[in-house]
Protein backbone atom coordinates (compact mmCIF):
# COMPACT_ATOMS: atom_id res chain seq x y z
CA UNK A 1 0.00 0.00 0.00
CA UNK A 2 1.59 3.26 -1.08
CA UNK A 3 1.91 6.01 1.51
CA UNK A 4 -0.53 8.89 1.20
CA UNK A 5 0.95 12.07 -0.19
CA UNK A 6 0.05 15.20 1.73
CA UNK A 7 -0.98 18.23 -0.25
CA UNK A 8 0.56 21.44 1.02
CA UNK A 9 -1.96 23.41 3.04
CA UNK A 10 -2.95 26.88 1.91
CA UNK A 11 -2.80 29.40 4.71
CA UNK A 12 -5.65 31.77 5.34
CA UNK A 13 -3.52 34.84 4.62
CA UNK A 14 -0.83 34.74 1.93
CA UNK A 15 2.70 35.93 2.62
CA UNK A 16 2.19 38.79 0.18
CA UNK A 17 -0.88 40.01 2.07
CA UNK A 18 0.85 39.74 5.43
CA UNK A 19 3.88 41.68 4.21
CA UNK A 20 1.54 44.31 2.76
CA UNK A 21 -0.45 44.57 6.00
CA UNK A 22 2.52 45.23 8.29
CA UNK A 23 4.40 47.37 5.75
CA UNK A 24 1.24 49.43 5.30
CA UNK A 25 1.02 49.83 9.07
CA UNK A 26 4.61 51.08 9.29
CA UNK A 27 4.28 53.50 6.36
CA UNK A 28 0.99 55.00 7.57
CA UNK A 29 2.46 55.33 11.08
CA UNK A 30 5.41 57.17 9.56
CA UNK A 31 3.12 59.50 7.59
CA UNK A 32 1.09 60.33 10.68
CA UNK A 33 4.30 60.85 12.65
CA UNK A 34 5.50 63.50 10.20
CA UNK A 35 2.20 65.37 10.64
CA UNK A 36 2.51 65.03 14.42
CA UNK A 37 6.04 66.46 14.34
CA UNK A 38 5.04 69.41 12.16
CA UNK A 39 1.82 70.39 13.91
CA UNK A 40 2.50 69.47 17.52
CA UNK A 41 6.10 68.68 18.44
CA UNK A 42 7.83 71.15 16.10
CA UNK A 43 5.31 73.97 16.20
CA UNK A 44 7.55 76.77 14.98
CA UNK A 45 5.17 79.56 15.91
CA UNK A 46 5.26 78.42 19.53
CA UNK A 47 9.02 77.76 19.45
CA UNK A 48 10.09 81.20 18.16
CA UNK A 49 10.00 82.96 21.58
CA UNK A 50 11.88 80.09 23.25
CA UNK A 51 14.49 80.05 20.48
CA UNK A 52 15.00 83.79 20.79
CA UNK A 53 15.39 83.46 24.56
CA UNK A 54 18.02 80.71 24.24
CA UNK A 55 19.96 82.71 21.64
CA UNK A 56 19.84 85.88 23.72
CA UNK A 57 21.30 84.00 26.68
CA UNK A 58 24.26 83.21 24.43
CA UNK A 59 24.57 86.80 23.27
CA UNK A 60 23.01 86.15 19.86
CA UNK A 61 20.16 88.24 18.50
CA UNK A 62 17.89 86.75 15.85
CA UNK A 63 14.78 88.29 14.35
CA UNK A 64 11.58 86.33 13.93
CA UNK A 65 12.06 86.45 10.18
CA UNK A 66 15.47 84.78 10.50
CA UNK A 67 14.03 82.12 12.77
CA UNK A 68 11.23 81.52 10.27
CA UNK A 69 13.88 80.73 7.68
CA UNK A 70 15.33 78.08 9.98
CA UNK A 71 11.82 76.77 10.66
CA UNK A 72 11.08 76.44 6.95
CA UNK A 73 14.29 74.46 6.50
CA UNK A 74 13.23 71.98 9.19
CA UNK A 75 9.66 71.80 7.86
CA UNK A 76 10.84 71.16 4.30
CA UNK A 77 13.03 68.29 5.46
CA UNK A 78 10.12 66.66 7.31
CA UNK A 79 7.84 67.20 4.29
CA UNK A 80 10.45 65.45 2.14
CA UNK A 81 10.10 62.40 4.36
CA UNK A 82 6.31 62.72 4.13
CA UNK A 83 6.54 62.63 0.34
CA UNK A 84 8.91 59.64 0.35
CA UNK A 85 6.54 57.73 2.62
CA UNK A 86 3.60 58.76 0.42
CA UNK A 87 5.34 57.28 -2.62
CA UNK A 88 5.96 54.11 -0.60
CA UNK A 89 2.24 54.01 0.25
CA UNK A 90 1.34 54.23 -3.44
CA UNK A 91 3.70 51.33 -4.21
CA UNK A 92 2.12 49.28 -1.42
CA UNK A 93 -1.35 50.02 -2.79
CA UNK A 94 -0.23 48.65 -6.15
CA UNK A 95 1.26 45.64 -4.34
CA UNK A 96 -2.13 44.98 -2.69
CA UNK A 97 -3.89 45.00 -6.06
CA UNK A 98 -1.35 42.60 -7.56
CA UNK A 99 -1.54 40.33 -4.50
CA UNK A 100 -5.32 40.11 -4.85
CA UNK A 101 -4.92 38.96 -8.46
CA UNK A 102 -2.10 36.42 -8.09
CA UNK A 103 -2.79 34.73 -4.75
CA UNK A 104 -4.90 31.53 -4.58
CA UNK A 105 -8.64 32.14 -4.89
CA UNK A 106 -9.34 30.87 -1.36
CA UNK A 107 -7.01 33.55 0.04
CA UNK A 108 -8.51 36.45 -1.91
CA UNK A 109 -10.51 39.22 -0.31
CA UNK A 110 -13.37 38.40 -2.70
CA UNK A 111 -13.58 34.87 -1.30
CA UNK A 112 -13.60 36.07 2.33
CA UNK A 113 -16.27 38.66 1.52
CA UNK A 114 -18.38 36.00 -0.20
CA UNK A 115 -18.01 33.66 2.77
CA UNK A 116 -19.02 36.45 5.15
CA UNK A 117 -22.14 37.20 3.10
CA UNK A 118 -23.10 33.50 3.00
CA UNK A 119 -22.35 32.76 6.65
CA UNK A 120 -25.50 32.00 8.68
CA UNK A 121 -26.34 34.27 11.60
CA UNK A 122 -24.80 32.86 14.76
CA UNK A 123 -26.83 32.84 17.92
CA UNK A 124 -23.74 32.72 20.12
CA UNK A 125 -22.95 36.39 19.55
CA UNK A 126 -21.12 38.68 17.19
CA UNK A 127 -18.07 37.21 15.44
CA UNK A 128 -15.65 39.84 14.14
CA UNK A 129 -13.78 37.30 12.02
CA UNK A 130 -16.86 36.39 9.96
CA UNK A 131 -18.73 39.69 9.99
CA UNK A 132 -19.72 40.94 6.53
CA UNK A 133 -19.90 44.51 7.91
CA UNK A 134 -16.25 44.30 8.94
CA UNK A 135 -15.26 43.00 5.51
CA UNK A 136 -17.10 45.88 3.82
CA UNK A 137 -15.33 48.32 6.14
CA UNK A 138 -12.06 47.05 4.62
CA UNK A 139 -13.40 48.01 1.20
CA UNK A 140 -13.94 51.50 2.58
CA UNK A 141 -10.37 51.50 3.88
CA UNK A 142 -9.02 50.56 0.45
CA UNK A 143 -11.06 53.42 -1.05
CA UNK A 144 -9.65 55.85 1.53
CA UNK A 145 -6.12 54.63 0.76
CA UNK A 146 -6.71 55.21 -2.95
CA UNK A 147 -7.97 58.76 -2.33
CA UNK A 148 -5.01 59.43 -0.04
CA UNK A 149 -2.49 58.24 -2.63
CA UNK A 150 -4.12 60.05 -5.57
CA UNK A 151 -4.53 63.39 -3.79
CA UNK A 152 -1.04 63.12 -2.32
CA UNK A 153 0.55 62.56 -5.73
CA UNK A 154 -1.49 65.44 -7.17
CA UNK A 155 -0.20 67.75 -4.43
CA UNK A 156 3.40 66.75 -5.20
CA UNK A 157 3.00 68.03 -8.77
CA UNK A 158 0.57 70.89 -8.02
CA UNK A 159 3.30 73.55 -8.24
CA UNK A 160 4.48 72.30 -11.63
CA UNK A 161 1.12 71.84 -13.39
CA UNK A 162 -1.03 74.94 -13.75
CA UNK A 163 -4.33 73.05 -13.83
CA UNK A 164 -3.44 71.26 -10.59
CA UNK A 165 -2.19 74.46 -8.98
CA UNK A 166 -5.64 76.02 -9.37
CA UNK A 167 -7.18 73.05 -7.57
CA UNK A 168 -4.43 72.73 -4.95
CA UNK A 169 -6.50 74.10 -2.06
CA UNK A 170 -9.43 71.76 -2.76
CA UNK A 171 -7.12 68.77 -3.21
CA UNK A 172 -5.34 69.60 0.05
CA UNK A 173 -8.67 69.79 1.91
CA UNK A 174 -9.72 66.38 0.57
CA UNK A 175 -6.30 64.98 1.49
CA UNK A 176 -6.52 66.33 5.05
CA UNK A 177 -10.10 65.14 5.66
CA UNK A 178 -9.20 61.73 4.24
CA UNK A 179 -6.27 61.53 6.65
CA UNK A 180 -8.62 61.93 9.63
CA UNK A 181 -10.95 59.27 8.22
CA UNK A 182 -8.05 56.83 7.88
CA UNK A 183 -6.93 57.65 11.42
CA UNK A 184 -10.49 56.98 12.67
CA UNK A 185 -10.54 53.64 10.82
CA UNK A 186 -7.20 52.62 12.35
CA UNK A 187 -8.44 53.42 15.86
CA UNK A 188 -11.67 51.45 15.31
CA UNK A 189 -9.70 48.59 13.74
CA UNK A 190 -7.29 48.32 16.67
CA UNK A 191 -10.11 48.49 19.22
CA UNK A 192 -12.02 45.83 17.29
CA UNK A 193 -9.05 43.48 17.09
CA UNK A 194 -8.33 43.86 20.83
CA UNK A 195 -12.00 43.22 21.60
CA UNK A 196 -12.00 40.13 19.38
CA UNK A 197 -8.80 38.77 20.93
CA UNK A 198 -10.36 39.09 24.39
CA UNK A 199 -13.64 37.44 23.40
CA UNK A 200 -14.70 35.02 20.66
CA UNK A 201 -12.10 35.51 17.92
CA UNK A 202 -8.75 34.91 19.55
CA UNK A 203 -5.79 34.51 17.22
CA UNK A 204 -6.58 37.22 14.68
CA UNK A 205 -3.25 38.97 15.27
CA UNK A 206 -1.20 35.76 15.17
CA UNK A 207 -3.02 34.75 11.96
CA UNK A 208 -1.79 37.95 10.30
CA UNK A 209 1.73 37.15 11.49
CA UNK A 210 1.95 33.46 10.64
CA UNK A 211 -0.75 32.99 8.01
CA UNK A 212 -3.39 31.30 10.11
CA UNK A 213 -5.14 27.97 9.78
CA UNK A 214 -5.45 26.43 6.32
CA UNK A 215 -8.21 28.10 4.34
CA UNK A 216 -9.73 24.74 3.49
CA UNK A 217 -10.43 24.21 7.18
CA UNK A 218 -12.25 27.53 7.61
Amino acid sequence: MSPMTETPSVKKYSAGLRIWHWSNYLVISGLLSTILFLRVIINMRGLFPKMQQVLQEQGITATEQQLRGVGRLVSHRIWDWHIYLGVALSILLGWRMVTELVQPAVQSFRARLRQANQAPAEGAGFRLRKSAAVKYSYLLFYLLLTVMVVTGLLLVYADDVEALHKLEHTIKEIHNVNMYLILAFIVVHIVGVVWAELHKDRGITSDMLHGGQAASQE
